[in-house]
């Protein structure tokens, strides 16, 4: 007798070498728990991305890490410009490798953003010489926050940046990822060229969209000509800036076009970030029709996130085809086993989609119907 088929969300994805056993990821959330300065992740770290691995979830995206000192968003986020975050990094995904899950790391400059205070430390920027950067450390307008006013990145900073980019991605291949993500959403540097109530560069960088896709572009270019054949490029967006004159989901399908003519992978469908004025109408799984969208037009995977929270619910988007895969954040916060229960909930035996196997006697007794 033919067992009955899986729902789509517990259906095998591959992105080149890697072949997911179901479509659910974990979404790059930052933690802001680094000592102040260095960049080294923690024992925290370890056991807030291991445990989710623990929880089955197949796709461990870890948080926006800086590319260079300057470029992270706090001073207590997560870097990858030398040896020592390589070296931390190693134990947190041979832990993840172990458990059975797939480790990404989110490359990431924050350019104006940088300098920013975890969010329990209140809304004032981080001063230079406790942490924080510089004007020149920053690209061309302010964020909507109190700090320095940030200043235009000269030709020679783009070339560094680029070569930022290039080298935390063959530190994150050292340090155990099996491949990386661009964070080109979320009012970040990468944003900050695209969108053009943030560009107002005059030089090959601004302008035309053309102009304003070069660098994240050359950034794809480089990190898919540095990386592995067989590791997987995600590149994460911000599909619209949710403001009058800014960037718009048109734009995002001829970047996502693009974006997979330089060899990546999947894009990360998201939105917002770049301005504080924009009206989002958050609600249930709010940014899906972008990443349907993109898909549909321009032909690539994608991601989606964003509120999708019921497993219903995320089953639905994969099913009804607008996303590849679904990635939870929130979610997966509240509850590191999200995947069980959803295999529980979706009817899905867990000889389907197996729990550890040190977990199996909590498994084996649950029936339809039965308490979670």
């Amino acid at each position: 007798m033919r067992a009955p088929a899986l729902p789509a969300l517990f259906t095998p994805f591959t992105l080149r070498s890697v072949t997911l056993p179901m479509r659910v990821g974990m979404s790059p959330m930052c933690q802001y728990s680094c000592e102040v300065r260095d960049g080294v992740p923690t024992a925290w770290h370890h056991t807030h991305l291991v445990s989710r691995a623990v929880g089955r979830v197949p796709l461990i995206i870890a948080e926006a890490t800086g590319v260079t000192a300057a470029g992270r968003i706090s001073p207590y986020c997560t870097g990858i410009w030398n040896d020592a975050q390589v070296a931390a990094w190693r134990g947190i995904t041979a832990g993840i490798k172990t458990a059975g899950s797939t480790p990404i790391l989110q490359l990431a400059h924050a350019g104006r953003k940088a300098s920013t205070p975890a969010p329990w430390e209140g809304g004032r920027g981080v001063r230079v010489g406790g942490g924080g950067g510089t004007a020149g450390d920053r690209s061309w307008l302010r964020s909507g926050r109190p700090g320095p006013r940030p200043a235009a990145a000269a030709t020679a900073d783009i070339g560094a940046v680029i070569e930022a980019f290039v080298g935390g991605a063959k530190r994150a291949i050292a340090a155990g990822f099996t491949g990386v993500e661009l964070h080109a959403a979320h009012g970040y540097l990468l944003h900050q060229f695209l969108s053009p109530l943030s560009n107002q560069r005059t030089d090959a960088y601004g302008g035309s969209l053309e102009n304003r896709m070069r660098l994240p572009l050359e950034v794809a270019a480089a990190v898919r000509a540095a990386l592995p054949d067989h590791a997987p490029l995600l590149a994460r967006i911000s599909a619209t800036d949710w403001a009058e004159g800014g960037w718009d989901a048109e734009s995002s399908v001829v970047l996502a076009r693009e974006f997979k003519a330089r060899g990546v992978d999947l894009v990360d469908v998201s939105t917002g970030g770049l301005v504080p004025n924009a009206k989002i109408p958050v609600g249930p799984a709010f940014q899906a029709p972008f990443a349907a969208r993109l898909r549909a037009e321009a032909g690539v995977p994608t991601s989606a996130v964003g509120f999708i929270v019921k497993p219903a619910e995320a089953n639905a988007l994969v099913e009804e085809g607008k996303a590849d895969v679904i990635l939870l954040g929130r979610p997966l916060l509240r509850d590191p086993h999200w995947v069980m229960r959803a295999a529980f909930e979706l009817g899905v035996p867990y000889t389907s989609y197996p729990w550890p196997r040190q977990y199996n006697f909590a498994a084996a007794g649950m029936r339809p119907g039965s308490a979670w």
